[in-house]
């Protein structure tokens, strides 16, 4: 914890996304920045102390500003620090030939069915170490901490195995001890069907829900419980089966849904309560509607669309039709290797026709909602952690007017900079 006040003052515009700690925002509310033009934040320790223009925290706390570290962000804007909700931070090696593959024709099925993409990975991360994990994936982080990034989720699922799922998941327990970034895991045992189980998913199932699960459990190390429902991967039967196991054990579910096709992930998502359905470019109209009446925060993933050269999620109809819209990188090996939220930000207004108020909200406070921990960052707001971001840009609008450009001045990390003038400290 930092010992020594933190005063922020003159930012052009901070966007505070006040009183949107309860609940994700939707609709229009995803435009309603609650922006303070000329403001500024007191930081004692690691939490905001307060919120307003400079001129009152000036009047405030006149009698402290000498001992005090008084940073002074004129001409530039301030934001909540961004949160990403879905990654697979943890694994090993590349997959560059496949990129290379799907130029001259090859689907993102045919390269997995026939032992590449997840399987592909699968076997570098079961061969490495678990210290080859950490240094592999502390190089991801810091590239995400200097895109503005301050809280990510991480999702097993590059083992299929219980010793290389434990890996992962105590690897990413590590990093969260080791980095600045806040690390908030998921369990992804059923990322794929291992090749020695090709045959007989169900008992892969099985296996995940009698043996994997209640360690997940047992040692926290899992806040929330993943499957990939996808045709020729598991179906929803399976899934449904899997997320309730879970459920039983405290786990969350969340569930990548229809990615490739319309396969009844969104509505299962609803069914079973989960938190989020991520990806959802092919979901179905009752299935968006369903996700919205449920409360189902849809994650939406525009790097993977386009790294896949496929057409994007409808983030656009999402959002009118009152889904709560979170964006995440996907950071992983196959199809989405990248840690620049804010290039994301740029595809969904491209993409997907979110404006760019939608998209600070999708990576903020909606982001913090899709992984429990909204209570607790996504808002610049009095009591919360603080995390936060400047920019040098002198309003938001420009934050996507000048597309894939890496804006980051200064990053505040639990009360502490993390980075200065775009570099890590």
């Amino acid at each position: 914890m930092n010992n020594k006040s933190i005063f922020i003052k003159n930012a052009n515009q901070m966007i505070t996304l006040k009183g949107s700690s309860s609940t994700p925002l939707t609709k229009e509310k995803m435009s309603e920045l609650n922006m303070i033009e000329n403001g500024a934040v007191w930081i004692e320790g690691d939490r905001i102390d307060a919120v307003g223009t400079t001129e009152e925290l000036l009047a405030k706390y006149k009698n402290k500003l000498e001992e005090a570290e008084v940073i002074d962000v004129t001409g530039k804007i301030m934001l909540p620090g961004l949160v990403d909700p879905h990654t697979h931070l943890v694994y090993a090696g590349s997959r560059e030939e496949e990129f290379n593959m799907r130029l001259n024709g090859a689907t993102y099925m045919e390269i997995m069915n026939n032992g590449g993409g997840i399987h592909a990975t699968t076997s570098k991360t079961r061969a490495a170490s678990e210290d080859r994990l950490i240094e592999e994936s502390l190089v991801r982080l810091d590239r995400f901490l200097l895109h503005g990034v301050t809280t990510v989720e991480a999702k097993s699922g590059y083992g299929l195995d219980w010793e290389t799922e434990y890996k992962q998941l105590r690897a990413a327990k590590k990093l969260d001890e080791m980095h600045s970034i806040d690390i908030i895991s998921t369990f992804m045992g059923a990322h794929a069907v291992p090749a020695d189980f090709k045959e007989k998913p169900d008992a892969f199932i099985d296996l995940i829900i009698e043996e994997m699960l209640p360690k997940v459990a047992a040692e926290g190390l899992a806040d929330f419980n993943d499957i990939f429902c996808e045709r020729g991967v598991f179906t929803p039967e399976q899934s449904r089966k899997l997320l309730e196991a879970g459920k039983s054990y405290g786990l969350i579910p969340k569930i990548h849904a229809d990615e490739i096709e319309p396969y009844e992930g969104a509505e299962l998502a609803a069914e079973v309560g989960a938190i989020s359905a991520d990806h959802l470019l092919r979901a179905s109209e009752n299935g968006i509607k369903r996700m919205a009446e449920a409360g189902v925060i849809g994650v939406l993933l525009p790097g993977t669309a386009f790294f896949l050269m496929a057409e994007a999620a409808k983030g656009r109809k999402m959002v009118d039709q009152g889904v709560a819209v979170a964006l995440s990188t996907d950071c992983n090996p196959g199809s989405s290797p990248t840690c620049s939220t804010p290039f994301m930000m740029n595809l969904a207004c491209m993409n997907m026709g979110m404006t760019p108020a939608e998209v600070i909200t999708a990576t903020t406070i909606n982001a913090a909602h899709a992984i429990n921990r909204g209570n607790e960052i996504g808002s610049i707001e009095i009591g919360k952690k603080a995390d936060l971001l400047v920019l040098d840009v002198p309003n938001y609008m420009q934050m996507q007017y000048h597309y894939g450009m890496n804006h980051t001045d200064t990053v505040i990390k639990a009360g502490k900079v993390v980075v200065k003038g775009g570099t890590i400290v």
